[in-house]
């Protein structure tokens, strides 16, 4: 098939974090080679000969990957071809075979007519912010270099599997699992990781994979997709349920009684668990977590570094802070205490079974003595990408206004002794997402009033 560089290529597609979109009306076969060239120029001009290229289950995926491969090589860069895989086992290959230049056709989580690209020029992780804006450029000014590369065909599959074979040191306590990879990409390698324990007892539903996503929207931290999970845990009387978003790198977890954990309350299971056993006792959290994270790390007597939101920037900040663990409320989580760094849906549920099997305590028991807030799921409220920066600005201007105590190190986080409300302009979609906490019922209305209606009224003006 032939390809062509893309004239009239969407500038909202590049956003905080990766390029994402709708296929084919803002991200399509042309948008895929025009990065590829721009992206083979760029490393060529680093010095780098060689990336890694991988791809989820999307039905869009495998021809845009094409494409992708086919701008690359005409740049002169050879590709490792990792062809069908998670994010995480794109992740373990560029770490693997020391190529930390690539590229992972996916969406993540978005739904299933979306599309797009997580990429990476060197060991700095993926392109953020600036970098993502000023690649934007590089196209527009089409500087590229041109050459002939190859393609090597890559298997890490078995490779990925030995990674958690050798991690893993479960109790005597037998789980009873419910497992639910939502039909994504985790389908293909999950079974073949999970049942390497024959102390779990696995139930699967939704194992597979089928881009379409044709049981419930992939993404396992927002609630209302878990009710499956949740009804086949109670049904067989398991003692928990995990479920994965559509490229694998995100965790969510449904306990016996089938309550939803959110990534906020299951970093506090994790760092209960590991704070005695590492040298530095910092962990990182970012602005949408709960304040019973941060609660709790001190308790156990060790320091939080809260953090903006964004997987290409919190998973930077644990390592470049060098910290054991870190993670954000989306269901990202950052291992560093016995495992390379990267955030992986399966590793992240596994690291929690294996805690489980060395006590008889349920989840809920686990997170006993957790201080509670009353607390709304993050909120979302549609706004265009030209406007919901103007709208996080209005809301600064009003805090100000008001005297109240905030931080701005990702859209306004407003600071009260008994709560606190986040607004702040989503990097993935136009969106405004906003957030509040307190600690009591009538409290969390009262804030939640007064910034939804500002939302609403900044939104429409």
């Amino acid at each position: 098939m032939e390809y062509k560089y893309k004239e009239d290529i969407k500038r909202n597609i590049f956003r905080g974090y990766d390029i994402r979109g709708i296929y084919p009306s803002e991200i399509d076969e042309d948008t895929a080679y025009t990065i590829g060239l721009a992206f083979g120029s760029h490393i060529r001009k680093m010095g780098k000969s060689l990336c890694c290229v991988g791809h989820d289950n999307r039905i869009s995926s495998p021809s845009l990957y094409d494409a992708l491969i086919n701008g690359i090589k005409k740049t002169g860069i050879n590709i490792v071809s990792l062809g069908l895989c998670t994010t995480p086992m794109y992740y373990y290959a560029c770490i693997k075979l020391k190529i930390f230049s690539g590229v992972m056709v996916t969406a993540s989580h978005n739904p299933k007519d979306d599309n797009g690209f997580k990429f990476a020029f060197d060991e700095r992780g993926n392109c953020k912010g600036k970098e993502i804006q000023d690649f934007l450029q590089e196209i527009l000014d089409k500087n590229f270099v041109f050459g002939e590369g190859k393609v090597i065909n890559y298997d890490i599959t078995n490779d990925y599997i030995e990674l958690f074979k050798n991690n893993f040191h479960f109790g005597k306590r037998s789980l009873k699992v419910v497992v639910d990879p939502g039909n994504g990409t985790t389908s293909i390698i999950v079974k073949k990781i999970y049942n390497l324990f024959p102390i779990l007892d696995i139930v699967y539903i939704n194992d597979v994979s089928d881009g379409n996503f044709p049981n419930h929207h992939p993404d396992p931290c927002v609630e209302e997709n878990l009710s499956q999970l949740k009804a086949k845990v109670k049904e067989i009387h398991a003692d928990v349920g995990l479920s994965f978003d559509g490229d694998g790198d995100r965790l969510g977890v449904v306990t016996g009684n089938g309550v939803f954990v959110p990534t906020d309350l299951y970093m506090v299971i994790i760092v209960r668990d590991i704070i005695n056993k590492v040298n530095k006792k910092e962990f990182l959290c970012d602005v949408k977590c709960s304040k019973s994270f941060s609660d709790d790390v001190e308790k156990l007597g060790g320091k939080c570094i809260t953090y903006r939101t964004g997987n290409s920037y919190t998973k930077a900040a644990v390592r470049d802070m060098d910290l054991p663990f870190g993670g954000e409320l989306s269901g990202h989580v950052y291992f560093r205490d016995r495992w390379p760094g990267f955030d992986s849906g399966l590793y992240a549920g596994l690291r929690l079974l294996e805690i489980m099997t060395y006590t008889n305590k349920n989840v809920e028991q686990l997170l006993r003595g957790v201080n509670e807030y009353y607390s709304t799921e993050e909120l979302k409220f549609e706004s265009p990408d030209s406007r919901k920066f103007k709208v996080v600005d209005g809301v600064k201007e009003y805090v100000i206004s008001k005297g109240y105590k905030y931080l701005d190190i990702d859209g306004v986080k407003v600071l009260f002794d008994d709560s606190w409300a986040l607004v702040r302009a989503s990097n993935t979609g136009p969106n405004i997402t906003a957030r509040f906490e307190a600690k009591t019922e009538a409290r969390l209305k009262e804030i939640q009033d007064e910034f939804i209606s500002l939302i609403n009224r900044l939104n429409q003006e």
